[in-house]
């Protein structure tokens, strides 16, 4: 009791006092909204932590319908990650979420993991000035958000801040290195060719830090997206300029990049993670094994 009153009156604990199971050593329950925080968070929360991921592996977070399982286990989360910068905005579900399952106060222990990121922003009709959601496509942001994870889950569980600070140093680490390693590879790959051409234009972030332009069907997953203008607009960018592939990503639906693909001339080279993690027992099944993949494939794409 005397420990949690210091950590009070120091202002570590802010609105969020520790749980009472805090003592018993049992295990945080944590909820994040999709898949890639879960990958993140677990990674720096170790065997600290019993995670569910809201939208799962494959689906779409942008606009996500939750379960009966989900209300039930964010109302019993110690503590809940969501991505920010426009990513949950879709239908207000989240919020709607937070709101059914007893979250929503200005008191509630819910944490924008993208805290601290500089916002790329959308361009597009209707969408201009909005902040552009998929920041942990640049590895560095990706550091961002474990050391965010980091701040939050010692914030909430003061009593294992040193665990969760080595797990979130190895894991930085390991990011540190993939990050490095993408500019290397990249470095490969002719200026005239740095062209990446996807169906969601996802990749601000990627593109800024390793030196690529961005080409798009649709600025970001809307119920708009695919339309036969924004495939025209597409068209007529590609003939302006040799591009050597096209690529689609695992979550969205790929038609339209494939009448792209016909009606262009250009194949598409190949699939990219972008809002999800891949199947277990995939490159793609973590986050560091999908940003790999994803400069693995860009590479043997366009080099």
């Amino acid at each position: 009791m005397i420990r949690t009153l210091l950590l009070i009156a120091l202002g570590l604990l802010g609105p969020w006092l520790a749980p009472a199971w805090a003592a018993s050593g049992a295990k945080l329950k944590v909820v994040t909204t999709y898949s890639i925080l879960y990958d993140i968070v677990r990674n720096v929360g170790g065997e600290r932590v019993e995670i569910h991921s809201l939208a799962p592996v494959g689906s779409n977070p942008h606009e996500y319908d939750p379960l009966p399982l989900d209300v039930q286990k964010t109302s019993d989360a110690d503590l809940v990650f969501y991505n920010g910068l426009n990513l949950e905005a879709g239908n207000a579900w989240f919020d709607k979420l937070l709101g059914t399952a007893g979250k929503a106060g200005a008191d509630a222990p819910v944490f924008r993991i993208s805290a601290g990121v500089a916002p790329q922003h959308l361009t597009s009709s209707g969408q201009a000035g909005a902040e552009d959601p998929h920041a942990w496509l640049d590895a560095r942001n990706g550091m961002q958000y474990a050391r965010n994870a980091q701040a939050a889950l010692s914030r909430i569980d003061p009593d294992n801040a040193a665990t969760y600070q080595a797990n979130a140093a190895a894991y930085i680490g390991q990011l540190q290195k993939l990050h490095s390693k993408a500019l290397a590879d990249f470095a490969q790959i002719p200026a005239e060719r740095r062209y990446l051409v996807t169906s969601e234009g996802a990749f601000k972030y990627f593109c800024a830090a390793y030196g690529f332009e961005a080409g798009y069907i649709w600025e970001i997953n809307a119920e708009n997206q695919g339309t036969p203008q924004q495939v025209i607009a597409l068209l007529g960018q590609l003939k302006q300029r040799r591009v050597p592939a096209l690529f689609v990503e695992t979550s969205v639906d790929p038609r339209s990049m494939q009448m792209v693909a016909r009606e262009s001339g250009i194949a598409i080279a190949g699939t990219l993670f972008t809002d999800s993690l891949g199947l277990p027992g995939t490159p793609g099944d973590s986050y560091i094994g999908m940003l790999a993949a994803n400069v693995e494939t860009i590479l043997a794409s366009l080099r």
